[in-house]
């Protein structure tokens, strides 16, 4: 017969051992081995993963448009302990997109465009084209890479999504849009995933000290018809409570986080950095 279970612990009383840990020690930062692909790589939080990334060990894929800048990436690789193989590649190619992310360990969606407009002036080309690059291509892309991971039981997908994932803005219908369907997307395959040591999940920060960010402090300068240097303080970081811009180095190491043993039960959810706006 079993001993009974103390539920109150009395004067003098000596608490039971806490049950050992499963995962020891502390966050494991070693990904030698494992092939990431990271679209959006020449610049901003793209960039920022790949590196870091690469100096966990990973052998990454560095994904982008922009030939310029993925060279640049490939001289800064130099001298770490994994790789960074870039590679040119425009994500309105789905075949090719998808194509691209075979055989991959890690799938790091960062990829996007901005435009601000009212609904009623939004090209609707420009709609559709953001809608492909930011939803229609990481469904391609996880397409891609899942049967890889689910053959060797293990894999890691993390979607740069943006607290514009779970919270509108005025003028920004086609990034709201897309965010909104990749914070879905993530959770579906998260739940497809579980049964195969794959998990799932959005990274979603406030405003990021990107190029993208500093080009939609002009467009919002426009759109409301301020000063630009009131833009920040009166329309981006409004509802912030820590009145700065996010690094993207500091995304990258959410990110990472989330491609580690210790992380292997989160899935499914957004982890969000965005300074408080959400505590609203």
């Amino acid at each position: 017969m079993s001993a009974p279970i103390n539920t109150v612990l009395g004067p003098g009383s000596v608490s039971p051992p806490a049950a050992p840990s499963p995962l020891p020690g502390g966050v494991a930062l070693d990904l030698t081995g494992r092939t990431a692909l990271v679209t959006g790589a020449a610049s901003g939080i793209g960039r920022a993963c790949a590196l870091r990334l690469a100096a966990a060990g990973a052998r990454v894929r560095a994904v982008d448009r922009a030939a310029e800048g993925l060279e640049t990436l490939a001289g800064e690789a130099a001298g770490l302990p994994g790789s960074i193989a870039p590679r040119l590649l425009d994500l309105t190619d789905l075949d090719a997109a998808e194509g691209a992310a075979a055989g991959s360990d890690i799938l790091v969606n960062n990829a996007g465009l901005q435009l601000v407009r009212p609904i009623e002036d939004f090209p609707p080309d420009v709609f559709h084209t953001v809608l492909t690059v930011m939803l229609e291509a990481p469904f391609r892309l996880i397409r891609g890479a899942l049967p890889h991971m689910y053959a060797q039981g293990w894999g890691r997908i993390v979607n740069l999504s943006s607290v514009h994932g779970l919270r509108a803005s005025a003028f920004k219908s086609a990034y709201v849009a897309a965010k909104h369907g990749l914070e879905g997307l993530s959770k579906t395959a998260a739940l497809e995933g579980a049964p195969h040591g794959v998990t799932s999940n959005c990274v979603s920060p406030g405003y990021v000290r990107t190029p993208l960010v500093e080009r939609q402090v002009d467009d919002q300068a426009a759109a409301h018809g301020i000063p630009r240097e009131q833009v920040l303080s009166e329309v981006m970081l409004k509802d912030s409570a820590l009145k700065r811009l996010i690094e993207p180095e500091e995304v990258a190491e959410a990110v990472l986080y989330l491609c580690t043993p210790q992380a292997s039960f989160i899935t499914g959810t957004s982890l969000t950095l965005d300074g408080g706006w959400t505590a609203h």
